[in-house]
């Protein structure tokens, strides 16, 4: 008799979980007592077993998916029982009383994957009905970057079918089933929300005017939140369900429109024109080899730049006395961030704490320890490590607010801010206050990489206490920042200047560095963040006590 298996609750705080492996496949004979996944929770990535004997019959959502707790997972069974009354929602009660770890009741609903099918009765043997996929644990609406297939093209499973602008990364989407791609239902540019019709995959000329009908007219349809193009409504980009029709076919929006120069358009996907910002290269020079003359990521990646002739038609920073505009639409990775930064700003009580340390034993202090072979350090990684060390001295700093609580880490996890194309990520170096300064600088140089190629992971940029950041390689002197919260505090870093300082009652040349505490009131009183300052002075101007 099949068993409904559900996501399970893995930790107190879950709620919601990742499938990052499964170690079993659809058709495997399964013992009670077996690994079935790893799932990510928001503590750990941990081993799921299974509670029961039989033959794997389902899996419900895969690698890489997001599902909330109680979401339908895997069904096990006697191998060939039919479960199509549990896929379409007919059983809602296991069959017999479930485990508490893992079922007990079936949803009425199973929760969307990645590429899944609608209700037997609506769609022809064969087709797949392709969602938006949930890419990150905060993904909430993702925006199609580029198409790397077209309607009438052959899919394999394991091709690339488009890439995807979530808010962390853009990040390419595979098929995992095979067919031709029969329908796109968002076009390049366009953003949705998770689950959102995305495309429909199934046998070559088969009629799917009928299942793209049925999704949209569901509560689907309301997920598609913005696109780029000026589209017409669904039902005028579809076929009517009753025209016998082989191939849903393409949307007819207008190409997007990325920039605006002497009055003429430039028409570029938003991959190409992200591309081509980060390598400086003018779009307007760029001959696109898309539908309609569209510029495409290739035709970036590809592009020599050349001298326009003297007579050239492509004149675009040439003074006409006309204006020029570029409108740039907001990455999921920037909305994020605002989102974020809003929040804290609006809902924590920052002062600022300002206090000017002499850097000339520091200056002294690196110099010679970057003298030992193979070892360099920054002041950054100074920085890093006295922060740690004051912290452990004033947890009051190195603490979290909760409407009910106050939370004082005895640990401490160091962020330090890492500034992107499309913004600031914050990656976390862990026991910062136990680690050496070479082991700080190896670990900061190594996050700060992955940061600028979107290879951070979730777990390196979760879990900080108090966060740096440092504009001083700018040349800023002093400046404020926003809390990362839950942190209590953030201490913003400014440049090493040479100036005329006082020591022992004579005016001589000297060395000092701003710093500015962003301090949450509601958790770190004046007094406190002041004395915090004071051992940080302690470590920053004698640095040779953070080796004791």
């Amino acid at each position: 008799m099949a068993q409904v298996i559900n996501m399970p609750r893995l930790s107190d705080t879950m709620e919601e979980g990742t499938v990052a492996t499964w170690l079993k496949k659809v058709g495997d004979v399964i013992s009670e007592g077996d690994i079935l996944a790893e799932i990510e929770t928001d503590k750990a990535t941990m081993e799921f077993e299974s509670f029961y004997d039989g033959t794997l019959l389902h899996i419900g959502i895969q690698e890489g998916e997001t599902a909330q707790v109680d979401k339908l997972l895997a069904i096990i069974g006697d191998e060939g029982e039919d479960i199509t009354a549990l896929l379409n929602g007919g059983g809602t009660e296991t069959p017999q009383e479930a485990s508490t770890e893992e079922a007990s009741e079936a949803p009425t609903e199973a929760a969307p994957a990645k590429e899944v099918t609608t209700e037997a009765q609506a769609i022809p043997e064969g087709v797949v009905v392709v969602t938006m996929p949930r890419l990150s644990d905060t993904m909430e609406e993702g925006t199609v970057a580029t198409w790397l297939k077209k309607v009438g093209d052959a899919v394999e499973e394991g091709d690339i079918l488009a890439e995807i602008e979530t808010d962390k990364a853009t990040m390419e989407f595979e098929s995992f089933n095979e067919g031709t791609l029969l329908y796109i239902g968002l076009e390049e540019g366009a953003t949705a929300k998770v689950d959102a019709l995305l495309a429909v995959l199934g046998p070559n000329g088969t009629d799917v005017s009928g299942v793209v009908a049925n999704f949209t007219s569901g509560s689907a349809a309301s997920n598609v939140v913005a696109e780029a193009p000026k589209a017409e409504a669904p039902k005028k980009e579809m076929p009517k369900p009753e025209a016998p029709k082989t191939e849903v076919p393409k949307a007819t929006s207008k190409p997007v429109t990325t920039s605006i120069t002497n009055g003429g358009r430039i028409f570029a996907s938003p991959l190409a024109k992200k591309i081509a910002e980060d390598k400086g290269i003018n779009l307007s020079q760029v001959k696109g080899s898309g539908e309609n003359g569209r510029i495409i990521k290739s035709d970036v990646e590809n592009f020599t730049p050349s001298v326009a002739s003297a007579g050239g038609s492509v004149q675009p920073f040439v003074a006409t006395g006309e204006e020029s505009f570029e409108e740039v639409s907001n990455s999921q990775m920037r909305k994020a961030i605002a989102r974020a930064l809003s929040n804290s700003k609006f809902s924590a009580p920052h002062y600022y704490l300002n206090v000017e340390f002499n850097m000339e034993n520091a200056i002294a202090f690196r110099k010679q320890f970057n003298q030992l072979p193979d070892i360099k350090i920054s002041y950054n990684d100074m920085i890093v490590k006295a922060t740690a060390i004051a912290l452990k001295k004033h947890p009051q700093v190195n603490s979290q607010w909760f409407d009910d609580k106050m939370k004082l880490n005895h640990h401490v996890h160091i962020g330090v801010a890492v500034a992107v194309p499309d913004g600031l990520v914050v990656p976390v170096v862990n026991f910062a206050n136990e680690k050496s300064l070479p082991q700080i600088n190896a670990e900061v140089k190594e996050l700060a990489g992955k940061a600028r190629n979107k290879k951070l992971t979730i777990q390196e940029m979760e879990g900080s206490t108090f966060t740096i950041s440092n504009l001083g390689m700018f040349g800023i002197t002093d400046f404020t920042s926003i809390i990362n919260q839950p942190n209590s505090a953030i201490l913003s870093v400014g440049a090493i200047v040479e100036k005329p300082v006082v020591k022992d009652g004579q005016v001589v040349p000297g060395h000092t560095m701003k710093l500015t505490m962003a301090c949450d009131h509601r958790t770190v009183d004046g007094a406190t963040g002041a004395q915090f300052l004071q051992t940080l002075k302690t470590y920053i101007e004698n640095p040779v006590l953070m080796l004791a």
